[in-house]
């Protein structure tokens, strides 16, 4: 018992050991960024979502925002597709567009390694086994995210996600950083063949 609550205490130690100096270091880089948006693609300059943290509590992400709010003559958002931009596709290949998120971790919603936050509307949908992802706090990177990440189905994510939860570890954690870093640095996973990121999880279909 004891083990299991200095666990998520350290966690939580290294998450800001790492996090304080990054959001400082990499402050002059979120400022070009949010400069280019702002010319780019006008207002606003985050992406802002409910999503799901620890136990489902929902707290509210950021990222950069990398899509055109455009619509068809209906007044429907268009596909994804059709709306990231030349310079949302850079951010989010390079992973930049996540870079805010530092915020959501030193707020103690996300730490830098987890199952990422998806959508609220998947709580629902998803199996007793797969909602055991959010019995740690989602992630800015994760086990799933080193093994795939959208270029896997969603069952074998949180699959991936589940044996995280089960296996976590400093050490873990650690091999899972230098491993996104390769990652960020190859570009891989970035997207699901013919989709922007990733398409929507809709439930289990053999329950």
């Amino acid at each position: 018992m004891g083990k299991s609550k200095k666990i998520p205490l350290m966690k939580r130690i290294f998450d800001l050991i790492l996090t304080i100096p990054a959001y400082f270091l990499l402050s002059p880089l979120m400022m070009l960024i949010a400069v280019i948006i702002r010319l780019t693609m006008g207002k606003p300059i985050f992406f802002r979502q409910i999503r799901p943290g620890f136990q489902g509590k929902a707290f509210t992400i950021y990222k950069f925002r990398t899509m055109l709010n455009a619509y068809d003559k209906n007044g429907n958002l268009l596909p994804d597709k059709e709306r990231l931009t030349r310079f949302g596709k850079f951010l989010r290949s390079t992973s930049l567009d996540e870079l805010p998120e530092l915020f959501n971790i030193l707020k103690g919603e996300m730490s830098i390694v987890g199952p990422r936050p998806l959508l609220m509307q998947y709580l629902e949908r998803y199996s007793p086994e797969q909602a055991r992802r959010n019995e740690v706090r989602p992630g800015l990177t994760g086990w799933a995210q080193i093994n795939g990440r959208n270029a896997i189905t969603w069952e074998e994510k949180f699959r991936l996600d589940v044996w995280y939860v089960n296996n976590q570890s400093f050490r873990l954690d650690m091999k899972i950083i230098f491993m996104t870093i390769l990652k960020v640095l190859k570009r891989e996973g970035i997207s699901q063949p013919g989709q922007a990121t990733m398409e929507e999880f809709m439930g289990n279909k053999n329950l």
